[in-house]
């Protein structure tokens, strides 16, 4: 007589994932529709895809959070119903998100032991900490134990993040953008080790990203979405980058999208050795929210016809130097000229001197979610002609030129009329930038311009970048992504601790030199200093 079959799945070691025709609909939205992909034990698996792709609904079913109307998920070939994320906590697998979830006023002891959800009343914590200290000796990452993650470092807060759910020992490891505030070092750092992880059959890891990189060097297979349907499934060595980005957004080489950005300039006219200085920064001190110097004796300069990008991890005082420029942050000393005119930033100083701001996040610091289209397209100048007329606005010519600019930079929205707060961030994006790039512009401030938007996206906001450039226009780009500043930037700083501490050519750069002092490891004191204005 024949053993009945085990049910109940492995508790350790890697799993296999296998999607079934999954569908998931939002009311009368589709945003799965029938994808089936599988991911072999042990392996790593990319998920690609524009935003709305469906890449978070995806791994979202897989993770307890949507059930699916139709399809199944199977784990080590069996169907599991995974009703909730406990279940798939109990099945192995554990989520790294892109925002970070950590406890704020909780050491980083605390914070591993809190991952659990199965905190006794009373802790032992000579035993957990002995615990705790003997797994970090199997990582490659250090971390205080005592420390807060106010204390930590962006990096050392998404290691904190992968370091919760490894701990955990899952048998499923998602991780949703698991670099976007990492060094150069630090993603390699990351994902190699996740990798020696799978390749020791401890672990699979499924991986969304958008860096192309990531998936060629890291990655076994990857999947690609398109508008919530799988279009292309592969194993990294049968496929290449320009083929990934034409499976994502389905149009040949020859159509109109731009390659992605793979960390190479594109081909630009150079920057003439006597352009004038359009934007320059003197010794400018500014302090960051919790009332500490965040910018420290900044100088730096932009000539007309250049973008200058600032490179850095997160939380090095780039926030605050754009807040400081654009005026939406006290400045403490320090100088700030355009065209070589004092600059304080005020609104009517913008408009005479042409300058610009594109800010990160501009649902929340450019616009005003509530507002139409329309309405908030005419913040810089509705009470100038055509706008205004006498002393009456014309609320007709707001809604005219907004249906110009919502065709122009393909806007999707319901109309002029719809609040900007119901359109996706890549629309509001573009929203922003039509109202931003209108007329001659001298002076453009972007900040992370395109973090988190999809493929398409991203190269229509490169392009309109470098259209302020070819027109003469100065771009301060600042950006945690060094791709982007390769591809776009004629030099690129290095922003650590407030300070400017290193700067090259961008045609000359060097990802090792670039992220050493990104992460604080080189010494500064002999860094090239950014070139003083004439």
């Amino acid at each position: 007589m024949t053993a009945p079959l085990d049910p109940r799945p492995p508790t350790e070691g890697a799993l296999a994932l296998d999607t079934f025709e999954l569908t998931k609909r939002f009311g009368s939205f589709t945003a799965l529709d029938g994808v089936s992909m599988q991911v072999p034990a042990g392996s790593v698996h990319a998920l690609l895809g524009e935003n709305g792709a469906g890449k978070s609904t995806l791994v979202k079913c897989v993770a307890g959070y949507h059930p699916p109307e139709h399809g199944a998920v199977l784990i080590d070939g069996r169907e599991q119903d995974i009703a909730s994320p406990i279940v798939a906590r109990a099945l192995g697998i554990g989520m790294v998100y892109q925002h970070f979830t950590l406890a704020p006023g909780m050491t980083v002891a605390e914070n591993l032991l809190l991952a659990g959800g199965r905190t006794p009343a009373l802790i032992d914590w000579a035993r957990e900490r002995k615990a705790l200290a003997e797994f970090l000796t199997t990582t490659p990452f250090t971390l205080d134990l005592d420390a807060t993650p106010a204390q930590l470092a962006a990096g050392e807060k998404q290691k904190l993040e992968l370091l919760k759910q490894l701990y955990l020992k899952p048998r499923l490891l998602i991780l949703d953008e698991p670099t976007s505030v990492l060094t150069p070092q630090e993603a390699d750092e990351v994902l190699a080790f996740v990798r020696a992880v799978a390749r020791r059959g401890e672990c699979t890891v499924l991986m969304i990203t958008h860096k192309f990189r990531e998936v060629m060097a890291y990655a076994d297979g990857v999947t690609v979405l398109r508008r919530g349907r799988k279009v292309h499934g592969v194993g990294v060595p049968d496929t290449t980058p320009a083929e990934l980005a034409q499976a994502m957004i389905g149009e040949t080489a020859g159509g109109s999208a731009r390659a992605p950005a793979h960390g190479e300039p594109v081909a630009r006219t150079p920057v003439p050795a006597d352009a004038p200085v359009a934007l320059q920064v003197q010794g400018l001190d500014a302090l960051g929210d919790r009332g500490t110097l965040a910018v420290q004796g900044l100088s730096l300069a932009v000539k007309a016809g250049e973008i200058l990008g600032i490179a850095g991890v997160s939380g090095n005082g780039q926030r605050e130097l754009v807040e400081a420029l654009v005026g939406q942050r006290p400045r403490l000393a320090g100088m700030v000229r355009v065209g070589g005119v004092p600059y304080g930033a005020k609104r009517h100083e913008n408009r005479l001197l042409k300058l610009r701001a594109l800010p990160e996040e501009p649902l929340r610091s450019a616009s005003v979610a509530e507002l139409s289209v329309a309405q908030n397209m005419a913040l810089r100048d509705f009470d100038q002609p055509p706008l205004r007329r006498g002393g009456w606005l014309r609320f007709g010519a707001w809604k005219e030129r907004a249906r110009a600019w919502i065709t122009e930079y393909g806007i999707k929205t319901r109309g002029e009329n719809a609040p900007i707060g119901s359109l996706s961030g890549g629309n509001v994006q573009r929203a922003v930038l039509a109202r931003e790039l209108a007329g001659d512009v001298n002076v453009l401030i972007a900040a992370n311009p395109v973090f988190g938007l999809d493929f398409a996206a991203v190269a229509e906001i490169h392009a309109r970048l470098l259209q302020v450039r070819e027109r003469g226009g100065a771009v301060l780009l600042i950006s945690e992504d060094l791709d982007e500043l390769i591809e776009l930037a004629d030099r690129i700083a290095v922003m650590s601790e407030g300070r400017i501490v290193f700067e090259t050519p961008a045609a000359d750069v060097d990802r090792h030199t670039i992220g050493a002092h990104m992460g604080g490891g080189a010494d500064h004191g002999h860094a090239q200093p950014l070139p003083e204005a004439a």
